[in-house]
Parts: structure tokens; sequence; C-alpha cells
């Protein structure tokens, strides 16, 4: 049985991909540490000529669009998402493809051109997982070391022929596979969901630690709604796609002049964005809660918001995955709303109700990566979108006061509701209809929350593993066309092709 912390279902890292990203970037970084415990190649890598990789399935359909070719370098040249500078890494990309000269876990400099050495395999796919990729290093004594792995969702990379990874081999207090088991372990313990998770992280780490980490992760999502609240302009990739959260932004506030004007308490940088730091952070915050909040403006916040992340995320900015990139907007625009807009019960403060709120998020999400899919290579977007709406749905419900009942009920409405749902990325890029999708299932979401919080969950007619069950034998037959591969739908009727991007 694995085991999945909520650490792992929220990660920091970098857009526009989780599975064509982020995923791909972790698997050349577990390469070059691989390499380094290989005696031919040695631990600084020396014995190590030539790299290259081939990228299978999705990873090579939709590759370029997601910059899989970009990750595959950063991570072969050690750079880490959570911590490297996001410019600093374009700039090393854009090295690597002039000077043809990559510098192999940043310590020893091969001879590399992308254009040559990473291979776009299209017509050939591995039968484990859409998203394979194969790294091979041809070392000086002319020997060659391959591995290979798979971006299975949410930025989770399976080596082929591995041995069980420590999660597998770990034993939790309350083992979790479908929804019933959770109900039953909130009986057992007399815990409510939240509890029980809680009590599950300790085998990791503290609950001080536990909380101080996603209280992180939380101010992670924060600079990245601001970020894309005050940039302008026009997205990377040939799509000419026009970001509009700093515009709404601006509107809804009643801020004249062009986009990029600084709010209050912000620094100016350039014409497009404000200067992001803690208190322009707080200021812009405290202004929206002081702004009118009638039903019809909130829902346009909650909009705003889910745009924001997402055009960060297509600009290559560093997002929260949650529990991807492509649908990382949903979640932090439901804690926003919730954060500023929503009256919550009891006497839990806005941190404490965050930590609940992702705590009992992070469990949903963890029950649909066990019980089908996180990939939209493998389950269409339905596997995306549609699992951050009823991972949202379930944390909101639980912070307004509902029982475990109504907060599986409100993940179950808001998955059933999105069942089905296809990827089709126009030219392979994570912004059409990637982004304005993160809207939709942000205010599905609420709107989940608030039925489930309004019925008998007890009469319930379609419980939570049931949709779950439901969405695998979806995903399972859909046409492989409608599976992150530009191949169908919106991606076929509207001519602009990978290469043009």
């Amino acid at each position: 049985m694995e085991a999945i912390s909520v650490f792992d279902i929220f990660k920091v890292g970098i857009g526009p991909s989780s599975s064509h990203t982020m995923g791909p970037w972790r698997a050349a970084e577990q390469f070059v540490r691989w390499l380094r415990e290989q005696p031919e190649a040695r631990r600084d890598l020396s014995g190590v000529r030539e790299v290259v990789v081939d990228l299978f399935g999705s990873l090579a359909k939709t590759g370029k669009g997601h910059g899989t070719d970009f990750a595959v370098l950063m991570g072969l040249a050690g750079e880490d998402p959570v911590t490297c500078d996001v410019e600093g890494v374009q700039e090393l990309f854009a090295s690597i493809c002039h000077d043809k000269v990559l510098r192999l876990g940043g310590v020893h400099s091969i001879a590399f051109d992308p254009e040559k050495s990473v291979r776009f395999r299209m017509r050939e796919a591995l039968p484990f997982h859409a998203n394979a990729l194969t790294l091979h290093a041809t070392l000086h004594d002319g020997t060659q070391q391959s591995q290979t792995y798979y971006s299975v969702g949410g930025g989770f990379v399976v080596q082929e022929n591995a041995p069980p990874s420590a999660s597998q081999r770990v034993r939790l207090p309350n083992p979790i596979e479908k929804a019933r088991e959770l109900e039953e372990a909130c009986a057992r313990t007399g815990l409510d969901i939240a509890g029980v998770v809680l009590l599950n992280e300790r085998t990791w780490r503290t609950d001080h630690e536990t909380r101080d980490g996603l209280l992180r992760i939380w101010q992670t999502m924060r600079e990245c709604i601001f970020r894309g609240c005050h940039t302008g302009g026009e997205l990377p990739g040939g799509l000419r796609v026009t970001r509009r959260a700093a515009a709404m932004n601006h509107k809804l506030l009643g801020i004249a002049g062009p986009v990029g004007k600084v709010p209050p308490g912000a620094q100016p940088l350039g014409e497009t964005v404000a200067r992001l730091t803690p208190e322009s952070l707080d200021v812009w915050c405290k202004g929206l809660r002081a702004s009118d909040s009638d039903f019809q403006n909130i829902m346009k916040w909650v909009g705003c918001f889910a745009l924001a992340v997402n055009e960060e995320n297509a600009a290559f900015g560093r997002v929260v995955t949650a529990p991807t990139n492509g649908a990382a907007g949903v979640i932090p625009a439901v804690m926003m709303y919730m954060d500023l807009f929503a009256r919550r019960p009891g006497e839990k403060s806005n941190e404490e109700a965050i930590v609940d709120f992702m705590l009992v998020a992070g469990e949903l999400g963890s029950l649909f990566k066990k019980g089908a899919t996180i990939s939209a290579a493998m389950g269409g977007c339905q596997a995306e979108i549609g699992v951050s709406s009823a991972m949202a749905a379930g944390g909101l419900a639980y912070c307004l006061g509902a029982n475990t009942q109504q907060v599986l009920m409100a993940a179950e409405i808001a998955m059933e509701h999105h069942l089905g749902m296809t990827c089709d990325p126009i030219g392979g890029l994570v912004q059409v209809p990637c982004i304005e999708r993160n809207t939709m299932g942000a205010i599905k979401a609420i709107m989940a929350a608030n039925i489930a919080m309004e019925s008998d969950a007890s009469q319930a007619k379609v419980h939570l593993d049931d949709v779950i069950a439901t969405m695998w034998a979806t995903a399972k037959d859909m046409h492989t066309k409608y599976k992150e591969t530009a191949e169908g739908g919106l991606a076929l009727r509207i001519s602009v092709s990978v290469s043009e991007c």
C-alpha cells in the first residue's frame, strides 16, 4: 500500500506542467544521482562523455509546448525547481542552446546540442505510462548507461524496474486507500478528517513541522496569485494569449491607468509588474477584504485568482502542484475565497483553517491518485481540473463546518460534474483551454461545498468511491487523442501546431 503525504500532493515547482515539466525535471535529477553511484561515471561525473534523452508518448507529442526539453536540461544541469532563480534558469537554458555545452550535475561540462540530444519519439510509446523518457549516458570507455522513467502525474516519477520506494515501505497508523476507509478511520479514532491525516503525517514529521511546511506552501500560492494579478503582457509560446488577471485586478479595485500600476505598499518594477514584498502582499490582501464584496464581485475575484496562478504557470513561473500544475489555480483560488470572503464557524485562526484545508484536500487528492489517476495523459482533464475541484470542494466544506460525510459528498459532487472532461491543449501549450478551466473548477468547488453543506449526506445516492471508480473507467474508455496529445478536440479545430509554438 502506497503511503502518500500531503507534501507529495502539494509541491513547489515551476510551470507549465507537473507531468511534462516537473516530472521530467525530477527524472533527470534522479538520473544524475544514479550516475554518480556508477564507478565508471565517477562521483564528479568526469567519466561521462555524452548524454542523450528520448521522450516517448505524450511527452514527445506535447513536450515542446510544455517545456519538457527545458525541464530535462535543468535537471541534468543540477538545478532545483524549488529553489532555483526562475529567470536564471531561462537564461541557462538559452545559454545551453546557444553554446551547446551542458554542465552535467553543475560540475562536469559535456558537449550537448538540445536539437540533437533531446529526441522526440512521437510515434513511439512505452507500455507502462504515456509519459515516458529514457536517458542514456555514454562513458569515456565507450560503455553506455541508461535508465527509463515514467512521469505519472502531479510531479510523481517512477523508475523502471526500481525496488519499492521508501513511501511504499512506510506503515501509517491509518492506512487509507478508499474514501470509506477514511470514514472508518474517523469513526475508529474519534477524529475528523484533518485529525486523521495529521496523525498519519506524524510518520514523517512533527505537527509543528507539518503546520509550518503547509503555511510555507500557502505563502508560495499567495505570492503566485499576487504576481499574476500584477503582470500584464502576452504569454510565451506563440499563441499570443493576453494575460487577463492583472486587468481584472485593477478593474475590481477601481484602479485607473494601464495594467502594472503599483498598488499601495508595493515598489515599482518596470511597467507591467509590482514588486513582491511581504508588505505589498499583505496590503493588497487587506484591500481585497475591504473591496465591494457582493456575490458577483466575489465570483469575479475567484476567477481572477485562478487566472493569475495559471497565467504564471504558463509563463514558466513558480507555482504549487495542486495536485498538478495544469490545475494549480483551483485550490489557491478557493483558499483565497475562504480566507478573504467566507465566514467560518468556530474559533480557529485563518492560519489554522488554511492548514486544515490543505490536510483535507491533500488526503482527497491521494484517494484519486490511488484509485484512479491525476495524470491528464492517462485520464484527460478530469484527472487534473476534476481532481483539483474535488479536493477544493472537500477542503472548503470541512472549513465551513461540514461533517465527514458532507466533506466526501462535496468532493463527489465536484468530480461528478467533471467526468469525461478531455485534455486538448491548443498547440500543446498549457494555455487554451487550460487557464480558464481553472476558474470553472474553482467555482464548481465552491458550489459543490455549499450544496453538500445543505444536504443530508447520509442519503447521498453516489459515494466518493463510486465517482473515483467511474472516473478511472471513463479514463480507460477515453480515446488517446483526448489525453494530452494535442491531436483532438480544440487542439485539432484551432489551426496552431506544436511546431508553430
